[in-house]
């Protein structure tokens, strides 16, 4: 009888913090049960053979919006084949009551389980979810949902405060809200609720994410820059929501958290101006934890080329000096996660003009190749950063390490074999989403996940989703 359930074997290993280490593994019971110079084939019941490739962690996307725009059975199955098919392991997806989502309002002790019950059969990995209190009601939940359902992250959107969303309804109609104003005051309710919660979590502090834009600010420059085209669809929409209004949002939350003791993490930095916020930030309010993330899509794509309204997302793509900036943060560890924003999109639904279409596009799939690519061979960012980025620091971030974010033994054998030298051409078919189109169409791109494991299951292989739906167990963090 073999003693391994899986051996991957002849690999070069990337481990977080660590560098590369030659050497095999053995998966039993979903875990990595040995790490040797040598492990026998006879020793395992299937082999996979890594010559010539690298062995990462499996990366832990902890920013993506499954369900969005689509049924969530449905998105769920097919937007974590796209996890597969790009060495995503994990994926936490945000999740909001209103318009949307499952298109409800109402307690969390009444939707929370819902969220579960329509999850545990779709996911092809491992999954989590942020939430998002949309009502006082939901504020005083907010020890519920972390101490019993696993919650650790939350979220507040600062555009939802003011701004019309869809050009024909207000937010209060949008989130299909009837009493509460998501102002400031909401916020400081929010925080300090999280603040006190953490308190009674026994070292493992809850956090609030934060989409930092200012909604006054962008209805002004929105109007200056519909009267003002530029000729370049991405570039009109970047001025109409600037970067220093992302900046001065930062600026706002920084100070809330600082006086409420409150965790934040600032999500999907897209700017200069943002990163220079976020930094000054941390200098200010040293006792105040801030994460810095950014996105594949702000550290892949500039608006000095124009996508048209298929490459509209909030915040917007930035010209090239931004994009160089967030590389730079990236570089010099200013930027702790790299992830998607992933939210499956169909083109049949981006309907409207540049200011009233949903924002967001998928590219889960690209998170090793933009790492790869963009990082280690233009940049030179070590390989083990890119685990770091993409596995570690989000899964030690967001409480689900140590079972995630690492190669070692007793960790969930979540893995993503990866030739950083195959290049290939970007194609819609190739990332495995059900969404019909991509902004990185054509692209060409080094370092694709040629195997994925997610709890020593191969459910990536042969250019072929081959994990089934349902094998993905949800995950209750802190993990440990």
């Amino acid at each position: 009888m073999a003693t391994y359930d899986v051996a991957v074997k002849n690999g070069k290993l990337v481990i977080p913090g660590g560098g590369l280490v030659r050497a095999d593994l053995g998966i039993k019971d979903e875990k990595i049960a040995v790490i040797s110079e040598e492990i026998a084939d006879e020793a395992a019941e299937r082999v996979l053979d890594a010559s010539g490739k690298h062995v990462f962690p499996g990366a832990v996307d902890t920013h993506a919006h499954v369900g969005i725009y689509r049924p969530l059975e449905e998105d769920a199955a097919s937007e974590s084949a796209a996890c597969a098919a790009g060495g995503v392991t994990t994926i936490a997806s945000y999740f909001r009551t209103g318009k949307n989502y499952l298109n409800k309002i109402g307690a969390f002790k009444e939707i929370f389980p819902e969220l579960m019950s329509r999850s545990e059969s779709s996911y092809r990995v491992d999954y989590a979810y942020h939430i998002a209190c949309m009502t006082s009601e939901q504020i005083s939940e907010v020890e519920w949902l972390a101490k019993e359902g696993g919650v650790s992250t939350f979220k507040y959107y600062m555009f939802y405060k003011s701004l019309d969303l869809s050009g024909s309804e207000p937010a209060s109609g949008y989130l299909m809200l009837s009493r509460d104003t998501l102002d400031f005051g909401f916020l400081y309710r929010y925080m300090k609720e999280i603040a006190r919660v953490s308190q009674s979590m026994e070292g493992s502090p809850l956090s609030l994410s934060i989409h930092c834009e200012n909604p006054e600010v962008i209805v002004a420059t929105v109007e200056e820059a519909k009267q003002n085209p530029t000729g370049n669809t991405m570039k009109d929409y970047s001025n109409g929501r600037p970067p220093w209004q992302e900046a001065l949002a930062i600026n706002e939350v920084a100070f809330l958290a600082d006086r409420t003791n409150c965790p934040v993490n600032l999500l999907h930095l897209s700017s200069r101006d943002a990163v220079e916020a976020a930094v000054a930030a941390t200098v200010t309010y040293p006792n105040t934890p801030f994460l810095l993330e950014a996105t594949l899509h702000h550290l892949a794509m500039s608006n000095d080329n124009d996508y048209g309204i298929l490459g509209k997302v909030n915040p917007p793509v930035r010209d090239q000096s931004h994009v160089d900036y967030l590389w730079q943060s990236v570089l010099g560890g200013t930027i702790q996660t790299v992830v998607s924003d992933h939210a499956c999109h169909p083109k049949a639904l981006r309907t409207g003009d540049l200011w009233t279409v949903m924002p967001g596009f998928g590219g889960t799939s690209l998170m090793f190749p933009v790492l790869i690519n963009e990082g280690y061979h233009r940049r030179g960012l070590p390989l083990s950063r890119v685990a770091e980025l993409s596995s570690y620091n989000p899964a030690v971030k967001h409480k689900l390490f140590p079972k995630k974010g690492t190669i070692a033994v007793g960790a969930d054998a979540d893995l993503a074999i990866v030739d950083v030298n195959a290049e290939k051409e970007v194609t819609t078919a190739a990332l495995h989403s059900a969404q019909d189109y991509t902004p990185f169409e054509g692209m060409k791109l080094k370092g694709w996940p040629e195997t994925t494991l997610v709890r020593g299951r191969v459910v990536f292989e042969n250019g072929q989703v081959v994990g089934e739906p349902g094998w993905g167990r949800y995950q209750a963090r802190p993990v440990a």
